[in-house]
């Protein structure tokens, strides 16, 4: 016995679907679009296309706080109807071709550093620190920035750490134009652990629960 199966709908794949202009908007944004462009009168046009700029507006409001925001989002606009959208934009309206060829390949930076793991603002405080006129005030730099690169050390070797190694590389660093002698670096440094962390965060927990039995 077969069944009837006439009843059924036919499914319409993604896969059989036009390509998304702008994957990220959705299937449902787009058809927005399409039905903007086939609304005749202009002044109604342009209250629909500012409804679909509001909506995909709140689907990223992560993107709110971002330079041109609006613009970027009516260009979107724009993109998904393949610029065939006629409609009054605040801004410059786009063509295929403002947005044609890849953009512009972004150069890394070519130098290799020494001693990386102690990160490029070491380098700019050393390099400030060179800049200065001798006296207490560069001597203390000099210091805070040993101490920083000490931290720095503990983070990849938690074991021991040696004051002479983290000032012969200061100085290294420094490419000779600073003295360490007299420097003295800090021994009591504490880097947070996950324990530490754990430890604080359940004394917080048993704060917050005595204070909840005090109000009651």
């Amino acid at each position: 016995m077969t069944k009837d199966l006439t009843h059924i709908p036919d499914v319409e794949y993604n896969t059989d679907r036009p390509d998304l202009a702008i994957p990220e908007y959705g299937r449902n944004v787009h058809r927005m679009v399409e039905h903007c462009m086939t609304i005749e009168e202009k002044e109604k046009r342009n209250a629909v296309a500012q409804s679909i700029i509001d909506v995909i507006g709140n689907l990223n409001p992560h993107l709110r706080d971002t330079p041109d925001f609006k613009h970027k989002l009516w260009d979107h606009l724009f993109i998904m109807s393949d610029f065939k959208l006629d409609v009054d934009s605040p801004y410059p309206i786009p063509t295929a071709e403002t947005f044609a060829g890849l953009p512009e390949k972004v150069e890394y930076p070519a130098r290799t550093y020494k001693m990386r793991h102690y990160g490029h603002i070491v380098r700019e405080m050393l390099s400030k620190a060179i800049e200065m006129e001798d006296g207490e005030e560069r001597q203390e730099l000099i210091r805070q920035i040993g101490n920083q690169m000490k931290r720095s050390y503990l983070t990849y070797n938690k074991d021991t750490v040696d004051d002479a190694v983290i000032l012969r590389e200061l100085e290294i660093l420094a490419e000779g134009k600073l003295s360490t002698e007299g420097i003295e670096l800090s021994n009591e440094l504490v880097l947070p652990t996950a324990a530490s962390s754990s430890s604080k965060s359940s004394n917080n927990n048993r704060r917050k629960k005595k204070t909840r039995k005090r109000k009651k």
